[in-house]
């Protein structure tokens, strides 16, 4: 049996961050603020696990009302995560996720994104895509007070 799952998160851009995307820290003037290190493309894929399962979100499972979360790496969150997806008997498939921002350029942290994803879902690099794109200048994430990103997960029994 296969389930498939959509996720989608955001997180303001602020100075006096790190700016962390996909497990990696990328250097940039402004970071995202959040109760965690505010990894968007990790709590994106987080919830599309989640909701392929029907097992709530990321904020039902890790509130960020709870000091036990407060600054954590979000790659604990997705093996967590991950944890609660195969103890439900899945395994993933696949990942296709898209980061939404005008900077910075993420093209040259794509592969080591990928095999930090990877390498937490137990699937090939070859399985995990992160693509980027611009609002043309549009929105809040063309003024650049913030960033977001989508995922699609396919899960299916082990």
């Amino acid at each position: 049996m296969y389930r498939i799952g959509t996720g989608t998160d955001y997180h303001q851009l602020v100075t006096g961050r790190e700016l962390w995307i996909g497990g990696i820290q990328i250097p940039h003037t402004l970071g995202a603020l959040g109760h965690s290190d505010a990894d968007v493309l990790l709590h994106a894929i987080c919830d599309a696990m989640l909701g392929a399962l029907s097992l709530g979100d990321i904020g039902y499972h890790f509130p960020d009302t709870s000091a036990d979360f407060k600054n954590i790496d979000s790659k604990i969150l997705l093996q967590k995560t991950f944890e609660l997806v195969t103890a439900k008997g899945y395994k993933v498939i696949n990942v296709d996720s898209t980061l939404c921002l005008e900077a910075p350029k993420i093209k040259p942290y794509v592969k080591q994104m990928q095999e930090t994803i990877a390498n937490i879902l137990q699937v090939t690099p070859g399985d995990v895509s992160v693509k980027a794109t611009t609002t043309e200048k549009l929105g809040f994430v063309g003024r650049e007070e913030g960033l977001m990103a989508n995922a699609v997960v396919l899960l299916c029994v082990k």
